[in-house]
């Protein structure tokens, strides 16, 4: 019955103009709100799912290193553990450390990090590759697998160069002798097999070779590795996995999941998405206000309505109602229209690409939207409190109204 009188109000015909055009305003300014919430929420999530796949090409479901140093031990016994394993799909043993690349005059610190065979399954990096081949070579023969930053930096065609970088790296567990640093220092020329293109921090920061060349240079016995990353047939199991690999394992490892590895990023990306909404929040707070205007004048219409029923009956509660299922009503209106225009838009932008990116210099030439239901509650929660706390002055005041009628 409150909506039914919210809907009577909302439709009748004043006396005085304004109080429609306001409830219009109010309506209207309510769907504008509505349909940035959506967009602007949608778009952060495309960029936010582009950026996570582009992470996840290259990091690991888990990854486990050393609790303390940066070397980890891994036997046969563990490797035939993790094999047992239904949830693991695959792993890779890893071997990497900071490394100095020369092309001539040109030299360049990278993360060099040398894989075995099985890392084609654990990462999405050799579909990346987008000049020359993703190409390891082998301990006597190794080649490297370039960042697009690394290659950039080195002033040189990944493909196309005929001559051998040279790789400098210090060997583990000797201290630098001051006389003859060299001595200190493993050296070996390295030849270049293809590029790969994920993210620029990325990019900018590795090149990936064989990883028993990377072992010899390293100095790293039988059993000795960096890292050992997993891929799982679900990574939602990436939790619990870990709890059981610890279970297993012990404290000598540092487990990490595709989020931890990245924490600092998705933390960001989260506290960024929360800012998104508040100051969205608050641009609904100040529509609010043109709903709190126009109800207000709405009860001064209506006093005459409102005594009448009173007179009836009905109770102070009642009449807050019927106010409150106006705003409510107002919201709802302008909120509903503004999902469906937003949900339009947002189609419209990933068949046609309606909004373009300027500069060319990201992956792809238009903004990405992605729509997540879970906005769809939140937002729709966030109109309909903002406007019942709008709603709920303008509603005690008609509660208030007292009994004046006139013969």
């Amino acid at each position: 019955m409150n909506f039914l009188f919210a809907w009577r109000y909302f439709r009748a015909k004043k006396s005085t103009n304004a109080i429609n055009i306001i409830a219009w305003i109010s309506m209207v300014a309510m769907m504008c709100i509505t349909f940035a919430f959506i967009v602007v929420l949608s778009v952060f999530n495309g960029f936010e799912g582009l950026v996570k796949s582009l992470y996840s090409s290259f990091y690991t479901d888990l990854q486990f290193t050393a609790a303390q140093g940066k070397i980890i031990t891994v036997s046969p016994q563990q490797l035939e553990q993790l094999r047992g394993m239904k949830d693991i799909a695959a792993w890779s043993l890893i071997a990497e450390d900071k490394t100095l690349l020369i092309n001539g005059d040109v030299q360049v610190i990278v993360q060099l990090k040398g894989v075995d065979t099985s890392y084609r399954d654990v990462t999405d990096v050799a579909p990346k590759v987008f000049r020359g081949i993703f190409e390891t070579g082998s301990a006597d023969e190794p080649a490297l697998v370039l960042g697009s930053g690394v290659e950039n930096a080195l002033m040189i065609r990944s493909d196309k160069n005929l001559y051998p970088l040279t790789a400098y790296l210090f060997k583990r567990g000797m201290d630098v002798n001051v006389n003859d640093p060299y001595q200190s220092v493993a050296a070996a020329k390295i030849t270049t097999a293809g590029t790969f293109l994920i993210q620029q921090d990325i990019d900018n920061k590795y090149a990936i070779t064989n990883i028993d060349f990377m072992k010899r240079m390293m100095g790293l016995k039988e059993n000795e590795y960096s890292a050992l990353e997993i891929a799982l047939y679900d990574e939602r199991k990436a939790d619990l996995v870990k709890k059981q690999l610890a279970g297993i394992f012990g404290n000598s490892y540092h487990i990490e999941t595709k989020y931890e590895q990245n924490g600092s990023l998705y933390n960001v990306m989260a506290v960024e998405k929360w800012a998104i909404f508040g100051i969205l929040t608050l641009m609904l707070v100040v529509a609010a206000f043109t709903m709190i205007g126009g109800l207000t004048m709405l009860v001064l219409e209506k006093q005459k309505d409102i005594q009448v029923l009173k007179a009836m009956g009905a109770g102070r509660g009642l009449i807050q109602k019927i106010f409150l299922s106006e705003g409510l009503l107002l919201a709802a209106l302008g909120a509903g229209t503004g999902i469906v225009l937003a949900v339009i838009f947002c189609w419209l932008q990933v068949k046609f690409k309606l909004i373009a990116l300027e500069g060319g210099t990201f992956l792809i030439d238009y903004y990405p939207v992605k729509l997540v239901p879970g906005d769809f509650l939140l937002v729709t929660f966030t109109v309909l409190l903002v406007a019942l706390l709008a709603a709920w002055f303008p509603s005690r005041k008609a509660s208030l109204e007292p009994i004046e009628l006139k013969s």
